[in-house]
């Protein structure tokens, strides 16, 4: 089938269009503005359609989606402290363009749209772990334009196939600016390992894991959602932040720094509805993709070197 992956130029995107092409099976389209400064791997650009688009271009999106049956929408200003800096390009992006990929692809018949939402419509959540049920009370404006994306996707699931994807911390390699990227470059430097508040307990997923629970999503039969998409278990980042440095045989150590405005402190999925659905895999050891994060971050800095 033909497939479209919003946002495919990114971190999750890309590894997601390298599965779907993997299979053989199916012709994948890649539309991503490049906003954050992200290229397609050359693998993918010889073997993918790629428009450099912007989910905030109704036109665009409409000639884009035409031939397609799935759309996976990733495409998204993606964390907490861009849509500090930025709350408009946060609020034009994540909620007026995931309309825009809701629209469009309800005008050219697309059969399914998969939104990537996140753990952080669900702000400090009261009791762990957090359940699909839980109230949706974020606090960053990241949070809150997911909640809203959310909000149309529940509009357009009343005539269309949508499906809500709730991801918690993800990570993997080509992975940038998140907790675990940063913490590697800190110990391949021999620099301190920062822990903002020291009392963080967050569910970190795989990107392998999370790829595979998007295919069988947005390819399987129909789930309605929304869907946590977690490992199940907590990690503080103090834990976190020790086994990179041993894991990297680094002389950095953990400190505890002020903490910071609208970080969630606490976040563990309840993946209880995930499992039965999609057969989501519970980890013995929710980091067992470290070691190969680790690689990448070795060779990354072996090339800007």
């Amino acid at each position: 089938m033909k497939i479209m992956v919003t946002g495919g130029a990114g971190f999750i995107g890309t590894h997601l269009v390298e599965s779907l092409l993997a299979s053989g099976d199916h012709e994948v389209v890649v539309l991503d503005n490049l906003h954050a400064r992200r290229s397609l791997r050359a693998a993918l650009a010889r073997a993918v359609e790629f428009r450099r688009d912007d989910i905030r271009d109704l036109d665009a999106l409409q000639k884009a989606f035409g031939g397609c049956e799935v759309v996976f929408h990733l495409a998204a200003q993606s964390n907490v402290a861009g849509s500090l800096e930025d709350p408009d390009y946060s609020f034009t992006s994540n909620v007026a363009g995931t309309y825009n990929v809701l629209r469009a692809a309800s005008q050219a018949g697309v059969r399914r749209v998969v939104f990537t939402s996140s753990r952080e419509v669900y702000g400090e959540p009261e009791v762990l772990p957090a359940a699909e049920t839980a109230p949706r009370r974020p606090n960053s404006p990241y949070g809150a334009s997911k909640a809203a994306g959310e909000m149309y996707c529940q509009f357009y699931a009343r005539e269309n196939e949508v499906t809500v994807v709730r991801l918690a911390n993800v990570y993997g390699a080509g992975d940038y600016g998140r907790v675990i990227p940063l913490f590697l470059g800190s110990a391949l430097r021999g620099d301190p390992l920062v822990v903002y508040g020291g009392e963080q307990l967050l569910d970190f997923v795989a990107v392998a894991t999370v790829v595979r629970a998007l295919e069988r999503i947005g390819l399987g039969p129909f789930v309605a959602g929304p869907l946590n998409i977690g490992s199940g278990t907590g990690t503080t980042l103090q834990e976190l932040g020790n086994r990179i440095i041993a894991a990297a045989g680094s002389r950095s150590r953990v400190t505890i720094g002020p903490r910071r405005p609208c970080e969630v402190m606490r976040y563990i999925a309840d993946i209880g509805r995930a499992q039965a659905a999609i057969g989501l895999e519970r980890p013995a050891d929710p980091l067992w993709q470290l070691p190969e994060c680790i690689e990448w971050a070795r060779s990354a800095l072996e090339r800007a070197a």
